[in-house]
């Protein structure tokens, strides 16, 4: 796990935005695996009584990004290109996501951008209620791109 990620996992939970929303965060697996979830409170529920659909979308936001980064390394550029949130059902109590990518998948995401090409990752996440129900499903497409690297330039003597 690098400092990066050792330095997130201690000032995530205290994030504004996600202190807010009362969003808590756990990393598993050595960084691998990211659990995120939040329970109802009266500060982020909306007009009829169950979770903002805003803060379902916030505590999925970032975590497939950050597993990129973490695991492909810093040769590569990773960014959202986009993202989509379909609610199933209101949500209610203590609601959970869980972020992984399979090694596979870095390895094909890595291939295609060491090949030059970029790759547009898509990954998929279910929001859980307590009971294990999903919620809903949250859909985010990624940007990965090698960095070019540039050959330092030698002083002239």
């Amino acid at each position: 796990m690098t400092l990066k990620l050792r330095i997130s996992k201690k000032i995530i939970n205290i994030y504004p935005p996600y202190r807010g929303a009362g969003i808590r965060i756990r990393f598993k697996d050595n960084g691998k695996r990211i659990i995120s979830s939040i329970k109802l409170k009266w500060y982020n529920r909306n007009y009829v009584g169950t979770h903002f659909g805003g803060s379902l979308y916030s505590m999925c936001d970032p975590h497939f990004m950050w597993l990129l980064i973490e695991n492909l390394g810093p040769d590569y550029i990773i960014w959202d290109r986009s993202a989509k949130i379909q609610f199933k059902k209101p949500a209610r109590g203590t609601i959970t996501a869980e972020f992984y990518i399979p090694g596979e998948e870095y390895q094909e995401i890595r291939q295609k951008a060491d090949q030059g090409d970029t790759a547009y990752p898509l990954f998929t996440a279910h929001v859980t209620d307590q009971s294990g129900e999903v919620v809903a499903v949250v859909e985010k497409e990624l940007y990965v791109k090698r960095k070019i690297k540039t050959p330092k330039e030698t002083p002239v003597t």
